[in-house]
């Protein structure tokens, strides 16, 4: 002991306050490394906890090659689908469904649970005040919000912006995950990004290693990417998964009323892959969406005769719609079109080279999307 005191004695005071920061700094990545596995232990079950009472790593590993990837993911689908996978029988999907129940809640609760569940979920900032005021605080996890309007409304300029405020501290706004995005169009643009990082004092290397891209080509390959999504949110934090366009590829994919049938059941199970996964994992759901004009009888009454296309599938399958248009300069009016929650009502808000901004602020606000 006397020689220990002895050492510490002698020891300089830039090296004791070197091992305090060193000290310091072990027990800060600890605390950080802890809360990681709260919230991975508050997140998704992986679907390998599944294994046991009949069913193999085997089993699990064709469900995986099918693109289950959480217990949740087998709970929500319907036992149809999980005995088209290879190798999974019907007793065996009964077996996947009965150990799922046991693992997911499924049956009822109490408005007052469910109540306090809602009050917890986190809201996205879109970078403007005023937005996000209409929105009750911003895009909301959980659920998919569409946002349709003609072309240089900002629907992209919004999906930019939010890839970046995803990564945000929640305190700020921000979801503390990562960002997918599935571009069909090819407006995808990093250099935006990095604009829209600076704005938010975010390290601009960090904000693109954060933002996973995939270009869709065709209505298949856009479905496809989202099973390679869950894939990746079973690895990574992630909160926002962006479609910037959902109907772009349909529309030149299937054509003509011959192929609509087809077109439409082809949408409603990617709207549903993507309900599933903002279910599973708490995600934001953001999808754009274009417009076509209406040209029946009832646009002789309607002052704004266009309507967003992919039908009542698409309709139904959003839960929140929002209506951009354009205003002056760089000015944009968004109108909350669809709703379970929000009442109709529109506001204003600008596009700047920080992405989606207040349109009182004026020295950012250029005519630029």
């Amino acid at each position: 002991m006397t020689q220990v005191a002895e050492v510490n004695h002698t020891m300089s005071n830039e090296q004791q306050s070197s091992i305090g920061e060193q000290e310091l700094a072990t027990g800060y990545h600890e605390s950080m490394v802890a809360e990681d596995d709260e919230d991975y232990s508050a997140g998704p079950v992986p679907i390998q906890q599944l294994v046991g009472n009949g069913i193999t790593p085997q089993d699990i590993k064709k469900l995986k090659e099918a693109g289950f990837h959480t217990v949740e993911s087998i709970a929500y689908t319907p036992k149809r689908h999980i005995v088209t996978v290879k190798g999974i029988s019907e007793q065996k999907a009964d077996k996947l469904l009965m150990e799922a129940s046991k693992l997911v809640p499924l049956g009822f609760t109490t408005a007052t649970e469910f109540h306090q569940r809602r009050s917890e979920l986190i809201c996205l900032t879109t970078g403007s005040k005023q937005l996000d005021t209409l929105l009750g605080g911003g895009i909301e996890t959980g659920a998919i919000t569409e946002v349709f309007g003609e072309f240089r409304t900002g629907k992209s300029q919004l999906c930019h912006t939010l890839a970046v405020t995803c990564q945000l501290p929640i305190d700020n706004g921000g979801g503390e995950g990562k960002c997918l995005y599935i571009d069909t169009e090819g407006t995808f643009r990093p250099i935006r990004l990095v604009a829209i990082a600076r704005r938010f004092g975010l390290d601009e290397n960090e904000t693109l290693d954060n933002v996973a891209y995939a270009r869709a080509y065709n209505a298949d390959h856009q479905l496809q990417l989202l099973h390679q999504a869950a894939s990746m949110m079973t690895e990574s934090r992630f909160s926002l998964l962006i479609v910037d366009s959902i109907m772009a590829l349909y529309r030149t994919d299937y054509s003509g009323r011959g192929e609509l049938s087809a077109r439409q059941m082809h949408v409603a199970k990617f709207m549903r892959t993507l309900q599933r996964l903002a279910d599973e994992f708490g995600i934001a759901v953001v999808i754009t969406n274009q417009v076509v004009a209406q040209v029946d009888g009832g646009a002789i009454f309607n002052p704004d005769p266009k309507k967003p296309i992919g039908g009542n599938i698409v309709a139904h399958s959003s839960t929140t719609r929002l209506y951009f248009k354009k205003a002056k300069g760089a000015n944009r009016i968004c109108k909350i079109y669809d709703s379970p929650c929000l009442a109709e009502s529109e506001t204003v808000f600008a596009l700047g080279q920080g992405g989606v901004i207040d349109p009182s602020d004026e020295t950012e606000a250029a005519e630029d999307e």
